[in-house]
C-alpha cells in the first residue's frame, strides 16, 4: 500500500505541486517579505517547540474556546504527562518570556515568528490540520499607539506582498467591567432564543456567552442580528483606548470599518481586536487577525504586561496572492546548466560547474542521462538560462558551445573564459 500524507496535510515542492500555492518558492518569497518588514517594525524572531504541556493551552487560549474542547492534537508521552502539539503562537511565547526571565515589569518586548501549528478540525481549502501562522507580539506598551503600530505592520505585510482590496474590520471586546455589563445584556436578548440555538452556542451560552457572536451557524447568526452592540457597553477607560486608537488609523491612512461582531475565537483578548479581509478566498476570506491580550503574562505567573498582536495563516495568504493573479518573482534557477556527454567530459563539467558556484553563479549539471534532448528538456524544467555541452570535441578544443535557451542563440566559449562571459 502506498503511504499518503496524512488528512490535512500538504507538501511544499520544489515543482511538480498540484495548487501554485505549495511551491516552495512562493513559500521564500512570503517569508523573505515579511522577515524584511518586521526587521523595519523593529522586530526580532523567536522560535518556540511545536509541542507543550497541555495546560499552557487551557490556561492561554481558554477551557471554552473550540481550539481546547475540539481541535487540539493532544497525547501522553511516556511519563505520562499530557502534551499537545500548538495550536498557536501565542501561549508559547509567553511561557518562553517567563521561563527565560525576560518578562520582567516595565520590559518592552518585540516578536515575531514563522512556523507550523495544529489543529484537528475538518479539512478544507485554507484551513489544514498543519497550517504555517506568521506572527507578532508587542509586549509592554499599553497605549493605542501599539495597537495602531500592530495594525499597520500586517496591513504593509500585505500590501508589500502584492494583494489588493484589504479590508480591516476593527471591534473592542473592552475590559473586565465592560465585558460584565455586555454579558448581562446579552444573556437577556438571548434567554428566549435559547432553545433556537446551536448546540455550542447552548453550551457557551453558560460558559461564554461573548464566544456565540462568533458563531458561523446560519441560524445563530441570524438571532444575532438584534443583539446588544458592544461598543455600547464599553468603559470609559475601554472607550477612551478605543476611539484613540480609531483617531490614530486615521491619521495613519489606514482604512478600517468598525464591526461590533468581531470577538475572535480565542478567550485572551480584551479591548482590541481586528480581522483583515483579502478578496479571492470566497466566504472565508479572513486572511489574519489578532488584538491586544493585556494580562495574559500574569495568568502564567510573570509580571501583569500588556500586550498585542496578530496571526495570519501563510496557507490563506498564498492562496489569495493566487487567486489574485499577483506576479510573484520566480524561483532561483540556474543561470548555466552543463550537459557531459560521455564519461571523460564529466570530470570537466564538474569541475567548470564549481568553478561558477564559487564565483556566486547559480549552476546546474547533469550527471543522470547521457542522452542530449533529454538533458536539455531537465535544463528547461529547471528554467535555467544557458546549457553549456561538454563533448570530445569541446575537451579538445577547450572551447564551450553555450546554448541560451530562451534566444536558441549559441556562443562558443573558452573554458577558461566561462565566468567572464556569464557576468557579462
Amino acid at each position: 500500500m502506498q503511504i499518503q500524507a496524512p488528512k490535512g496535510t500538504f507538501d511544499i515542492l520544489p515543482y511538480g505541486a498540484e495548487e501554485k500555492w505549495q511551491l516552495s518558492h512562493l513559500w521564500h518569497y512570503a517569508e523573505k517579505c515579511i522577515r524584511e518588514t518586521v526587521a523595519e517594525y523593529g522586530y526580532q524572531e523567536i522560535r518556540t517547540p511545536i509541542y507543550e504541556r497541555t495546560e499552557l493551552f487551557d490556561r492561554g487560549v481558554g477551557e471554552t474556546s473550540d481550539i481546547v474542547t475540539k481541535e487540539m492534537f493532544t497525547f501522553r508521552d511516556r511519563a505520562e504527562r499530557s502534551m499537545s502539539l500548538r495550536p498557536e503562537g501565542t501561549s508559547s511565547v509567553m511561557r518562553a518570556l517567563i521561563e527565560h526571565r525576560l518578562a520582567k515589569p516595565g520590559s518592552v518586548h518585540k516578536l515575531f515568528y514563522i512556523g507550523p501549528m495544529f489543529r484537528y478540525e475538518r479539512p478544507q481549502s485554507g484551513r489544514y490540520r498543519q497550517h504555517h501562522q506568521f506572527g507578532v507580539e508587542a509586549i509592554g506598551v499599553a497605549g493605542p499607539e501599539q495597537d495602531a503600530e500592530t495594525i499597520d505592520l500586517l496591513v504593509q505585510v500585505y500590501q508589500r506582498l502584492g494583494l489588493k482590496n484589504l479590508k480591516v474590520h476593527l471591534n473592542s471586546v473592552g475590559d473586565p467591567a465592560s465585558r460584565t455589563a455586555f454579558r448581562f445584556a446579552l444573556t437577556q436578548y438571548l434567554r428566549p432564543y435559547f432553545s433556537e440555538l446551536s448546540a455550542d452556542s447552548q453550551v457557551r451560552f453558560e460558559k461564554n456567552p461573548l464566544r456565540i457572536l462568533d458563531s458561523k451557524d446560519p441560524k445563530d447568526r441570524e438571532i444575532l442580528k438584534g443583539a446588544p452592540s458592544l461598543l455600547t457597553h464599553l468603559s470609559d477607560s475601554a472607550r477612551s483606548h478605543f476611539e484613540a486608537l480609531c483617531h490614530l488609523l486615521d491619521r495613519l491612512e489606514v482604512p478600517y470599518r468598525v464591526d461590533d461582531r468581531i470577538v475572535r475565537g480565542l478567550d485572551y483578548y480584551n479591548k482590541t481586536v481586528f480581522e483583515i479581509l483579502s478578496e479571492g478566498l470566497g466566504a472565508q476570506n479572513t486572511i489574519g487577525a489578532g488584538g491586544r491580550f493585556d494580562g495574559l503574562i500574569a495568568t502564567f505567573g510573570g509580571s501583569d504586561l500588556p500586550a498585542v498582536g496578530f496571526a495570519t495563516g501563510l496557507e490563506r495568504v498564498l492562496q489569495a496572492l493566487v487567486a489574485q493573479d499577483i506576479a510573484i518573482p520566480p524561483g532561483q534557477s540556474p543561470l548555466v546548466y552543463f550537459i557531459p556527454l560521455g564519461e571523460n567530459a564529466k570530470s570537466e563539467a564538474l569541475r567548470l560547474a564549481t568553478l561558477c558556484r564559487r564565483r556566486h553563479i547559480a549552476a546546474g549539471i547533469e550527471l543522470y542521462t547521457q542522452k542530449i534532448q533529454t538533458a536539455l528538456q531537465n535544463a528547461v524544467r529547471l528554467e535555467a538560462t544557458y546549457a553549456a555541452i561538454i563533448g570530445e570535441d569541446e575537451l579538445k578544443t577547450g572551447r564551450l558551445q553555450i546554448k541560451h535557451l530562451a534566444s536558441r542563440e549559441t556562443h562558443a566559449v573558452q573554458f577558461d573564459e566561462i565566468i567572464p562571459f556569464l557576468h557579462g
